[in-house]
Order: C-alpha cells, then structure tokens, then sequence
C-alpha cells in the first residue's frame, strides 16, 4: 500500500507494506524509519496526518500514533501543534544493518528472556555521546583526587537548584549529600540515627528492609490505603519512617495532601523524622506533578532522597539526600572521617549535564517514551488477557501490578511466563504481614515496544492454557 508524502514542494511516494500477522505499529515505525535513513524522506518533509494513513493502510489511528510516538521519541521525526508530524533533521551519518529475524522463533526460549523486571530502564535512549564529550572533559590530571566526601559542589548546585524547579523543594547547596546508591545512603542515615526503630510501608521497598534487617532494627510495618502510607500508631516507638509518597512502591499509590499533613504532624509530636524516597517522581503520566512531601515540611522533620539510577543510568551510581538545616552539623560531625564513594569525574559531568539544559531534556524525552511504552503495555494486556486481569498503579513509574484471577497463583503465573521466555517479579516478598499469592509485577522500563507486545502475547498463552485446563 503506498501514500504520499510532500516534502516542501516535491511529492515523494513511498511504499508502506503490512504483513498479515505482523505488529502493525512496528512495520509502520520501522518502515518510515528506514526511508528517513534511507534519505527517501528530506528533512521537514510532513508525514501524513495519522487519521488518513489509518484509513489507507486499514489500521486503528491508535496504531498509527503508537508508531509516530516510538519515532518521536526516538529523534526520527517531531510534532507541531496543529500541523502534525515532521521528518527530524538528523546531520550525522548513520551505519546500521537490519537485522535478519527469521529463525528467532526456532531458538531454545531460555536463551533469551524478555525483561520484565521491575527497576529497569531503556539504557539505549542514553545519550551517549553527549555525555562522553562531557566526560573526557573532566577526565583530566586536575581531577586525579579524591573530591569533598559530601560530593562536589557543583552538582550539589544543580542538584538544588532542579529540585526547586521540578519539585518544590527550596534547599541550599550545602543541605545535599551525595552517595553512591540508594542503600549505601540508607544504611548511613540508620547509622547517623543510631539505629532507631523505624516504620516501613507495608506493602515496601524491599531493598529498604534488607538495609534494616541487616542492621537489625526493630522494623514495624505500616498498613498502605487508597491515601497512602498510614499514620503509625501512636504506641509505636518509631522515631523512623521511611515512604514512598510519590509513587508508593509497589502499589503506586499517590498519597493525599491531607495524609501528608497527617505525617508531618505525627512526626512533630512524636519527635521523629520521616525519610522520603521520592520514588520514580519523574514519571508521571496522568495528571500535574506532585509537590515533594519535603515541600511542606517547615520544621526540619524530613530528609528526603533522590537518585539518578532512573533518569540516567543506574550503572553511574549516583544518589542524593537532602538534610534538613537542623541535623546538618551533628550529621558532617558523625561523617567527618568519611570519604566520598562516588566518582569525581562522574560528579563533575553530570553537573555540567545538568548545566546545559541536558538533564531536563533528557527526562523529557524518557517521559514521553516510557509514557508511550506503557500505553503499548496496556494496550497489549487489555487485548491478549482481556477483563479478567486488574491492572493496578498505571499513573506513574515504570511497572504496573496485574492482579490474577482465580486459579492463577503467583509462583505459578511467574514459573509459566519464564517458560515461555519473559521474566516478572513477584509482589508477595514486598509484604511483612498479609502476603498475597495472586499478584505479579511487570515493568516497561528495558523491553522495546516490540518486546512488550511479544511478551505479553507469551504470557497471557501460557496463562490462559493454564486457567483452561
């Protein structure tokens, strides 16, 4: 089937061919990207609007969307408002090859799993080459030493002056604190707070409560409801609280302004601190950004934390926590032997990455891609699961929890999936308490959109055969 194209006043025609059983929107990405690199669509050229593409190729406009939106994202081609999509300008060269697929199906399955795993991300949208300029920038004789154990200065500058922009968070420079993950800094604040018994929620992040499992604290579990993280009780001797208000891990719940006020509230009359791990913040797709619990906080009670691992790359192993004025001096005197565990230079570029804009545009960019990976993963469950499976916490991160029906238990829905070559996690270990056994997690943050779709047909095959016999 073929349509037009008008790139200023030539007419080009380019052929767009759909097999029948194929993923629709992938051979329509995939064949406009080609004719970009190919060169047979010129920079600006206007792609047709996606309602009459639709109709020539016989396809949904949903499917077309998905397909300009994988092109978007992926710098092949931009939006104007009120005009439609464009062929981007790409002046580099580009050497690629197109892989040959046939017999991928014929492989032995376990000798490639689709990642489903939660805590992932799409490492191939880093941009690479910005970020090696700014590097070997860095990487430089003056730059040889160890740096200031609190971090450096500059990014601890830039680090401040985002969270005032995109969170709400007014802090100084000198209240940041880098570390090298979120479990290193955990383990310190513990420490710092000389192993205090501590609050977490329950369901959790269960890398929170191996940190306090190995520092053997006394852990009380707090109950998760439709506002969030619930208020301790009062006869609790918890002076910790550790939360996800952002996006409560694993749930996704997005906690109330009014559970919000609740909390500071308990944490000033019970002379305790709550730690706030604004979790996948960045990724928010319904609705506008969500102020930092830190932002209403007016009397030093919440130190909050931030990472890098999501929004750059986790293999960098950058995070950051923001200390209230008023623990400032006991907190550097109980470090004052330390030293830094995060690279100097990988400091240093990352602060000129912030400087120039890059940083911003980079979460950006992620934002609309993984918005659209989502949408793809829904989308696919809907259609190959059908009404039978929940879906739970889709508004924001990068994972949802699907809830399975009767006769599907967790262990089993995950045993069968990895049979068929994809791999989720499960939910149950994230409980102290009351462990289901019938909801599994699916993250979208590393598989392609390619992926998605073929994986979640994978599963829902092997789930479905399992409920039918």
């Amino acid at each position: 089937m073929n349509f037009n194209i008008i790139p200023g006043n030539d007419l080009m025609e380019l052929q767009i061919l759909l097999s029948e059983n194929g993923i629709k929107y992938k051979e329509i990405y995939e064949q406009i990207r080609l004719a970009i690199l190919d060169k047979k669509l010129s920079a600006h050229a206007r792609l047709p609007a996606k309602r009459r593409l639709a109709e020539q190729l016989n396809v949904s406009i949903i499917t077309v969307q998905m397909a300009y939106e994988q092109l978007q994202s992926e710098g092949y081609c931009y939006s104007a408002e009120r005009k439609g999509y464009f062929v981007s300008e790409i002046q580099d060269e580009m050497h690629y090859s197109q892989i040959n697929t046939m017999g991928l199906e014929k492989r032995d399955q376990q000798e490639f799993l689709i990642n489903f795993k939660n805590g992932q991300i799409d490492a191939s949208a880093f941009p690479y080459k910005q970020w090696n300029r700014l590097y070997r920038k860095e990487l430089k004789e003056s730059n040889a030493s160890n740096g200031p154990w609190q971090g450096e200065y500059s990014l601890r500058v830039q680090i401040a002056q985002y969270l005032q922009q995109a969170r709400g968070l007014a802090c100084q420079p000198e209240q940041v604190y880098l570390f090298s993950g979120f479990q290193p800094q955990l383990l310190n604040v513990c420490l710092f707070f000389k192993r205090k018994a501590i609050g977490i929620e329950d369901p959790g992040f269960i890398r929170a409560r191996s940190v306090f499992d190995q520092l053997q604290l006394p852990c009380y579990p707090i109950s998760v409801d439709e506002d969030g993280c619930c208020v301790p009780d009062a006869e609790e001797p918890i002076k910790l609280l550790y939360t996800t208000p952002a996006h409560q891990y694993p749930t996704g719940t997005i906690m109330s302004i009014a559970r919000r006020i609740e909390l500071l509230n308990w944490a000033i009359k019970q002379d305790a601190y709550i730690i706030e791990d604004d979790y996948d913040s960045e990724f928010r797709y319904k609705g506008a950004p969500i102020p930092a619990l830190s932002h209403l906080d007016s009397t030093g009670r919440v130190l909050y934390f931030g990472t890098f691992s999501k929004t750059l790359l986790p293999s960098l192993r950058i995070s950051y926590l923001i200390m209230p004025v008023s623990l400032q001096q006991d907190f550097e005197k109980f470090n004052a032997y330390q030293k830094t565990n995060v690279s100097r230079i990988d400091q240093q570029a990352a602060a000129k990455f912030m400087e120039e804009g890059l940083y911003t545009s980079h979460i950006a960019k992620m934002r609309t891609l993984y918005r659209s990976k989502r949408s793809c993963l829904i989308e696919s469950l809907s259609k190959h699961l059908g009404d039978h499976f929940d879906i739970i916490g889709d508004t924001a991160g990068l994972h949802i929890i699907v809830k399975l029906p009767e006769g599907l238990t967790e262990a089993k829905a995950i045993e069968l999936a990895k049979s068929a070559g994809v791999e989720i996690d499960a939910v149950s270990p994230m409980y102290q308490l009351h462990k289901p056994n019938h909801h599994v997690m699916i993250g979208y943050g590393a598989p392609s959109m390619d992926e998605i779709e073929r994986g979640v047909q994978l599963i829902a095959k092997s789930w479905k055969s399992c409920l039918s016999n």
